[in-house]
């Protein structure tokens, strides 16, 4: 009885194992400033920890940095091994896109408080989220998972990409590099999870007012040695927009939006760049080019 039980304990040990490497594979991380952004699956993950003890008073103090209303329903994860709260609250985007929002209140290993957000366009899924948690909590996530703020180079979908010093991150895996091109991209557990959110992100890009979409096609594209097809838009802003882009020449945005599977990663990117950028021979803003050319 007890070599089946050690059996099983080793059992259990490899499963969360192979579980949590897979999830590291897609993993990306930025810390700036005590906030730590995290990025997988088209999720958007920040982690943040305050001087307060897991108290009444404290709790009430981080819920309403993070805008947390008194009348929202605040429960225990009973599958946590932490003392914590979670709460849950979901933002309507458009007819079709719900933001789910989901927070997690914890007592850390120093008593005091971290908080733990995640957001996400029409999903929400609990086991996920308890999987990224404990290894945030306990401060297990590889140090190669996290990106430096200052970029010399990108791990992209597991290949590393010299661009200089000349770009800059807007967010966690969203790289700017003025008048070179911008991109954002995840990585997915699967094609289907990719193509969703790239959807998605061309829907919240088409609902916006602050412009509109004059130009819609399917174009033939190779994205990191694929041949696959990519949603080609161009957006014209007006307005107040108009006004602040043309400030700095730009009028119009060519975008991209690509989901296909790259050296075993299901990827979802979505690059752009302006009319004014400067533009190569084959007709793409060189950040573009590191990544993709256009099949004619």
């Amino acid at each position: 009885m007890k070599k089946i039980f050690s059996n099983l304990l080793f059992f259990v040990f490899a499963i969360s194992f192979a579980q949590n490497d897979n999830i590291f594979n897609r993993l990306q991380a930025i810390s700036n400033n005590g906030l730590t952004f995290y990025n997988i699956d088209g999720y958007t993950i920040t982690s943040e920890t305050f001087n307060y003890p897991f108290t009444e008073k404290g709790l009430k103090k981080v819920y309403r940095k993070y805008s947390i209303k008194k009348d929202e329903l605040k429960t225990t994860d009973q599958q946590l091994p932490f003392n914590n709260y979670y709460v849950t609250n979901d933002k309507e985007i458009t007819e079709n896109l719900v933001q789910n929002n989901s927070y997690y209140f914890i007592e850390n290993q120093e008593k005091r408080i971290t908080i733990i957000q995640f957001s996400s366009i029409n999903k929400r899924d609990k086991e996920f989220e308890q999987t990224i948690i404990k290894p945030i909590i306990e401060n297990t996530i590889p140090k190669e998972n996290y990106a430096s703020m200052t970029i010399d180079s990108i791990n992209f979908a597991g290949r590393k990409i010299k661009l200089g010093t000349s770009c800059n991150w807007t967010n966690v895996n969203t790289v700017q590099c003025p008048y070179y091109g911008e991109m954002n991209w995840s990585v997915h557990k699967d094609l289907e999870d990719a193509k969703n959110t790239v959807e998605q992100q061309f829907a919240i890009t088409e609902s916006r007012k602050s412009g509109k979409v004059i130009s819609e096609e399917t174009v033939d594209i190779e994205f990191e040695g694929t041949e696959t097809k990519a949603k080609k838009v161009i957006y014209d802003f007006t307005g107040m927009t108009s006004v602040l882009a043309s400030m700095s020449g730009g009028k119009t945005l060519t975008i991209y939006y690509v989901a296909t599977e790259v050296r075993g990663n299901y990827v979802s990117c979505v690059l752009s760049f302006w009319n004014n950028d400067t533009i190569t021979e084959n007709g793409l803003a060189p950040l573009l080019e590191k990544v993709m050319k256009l099949i004619k």
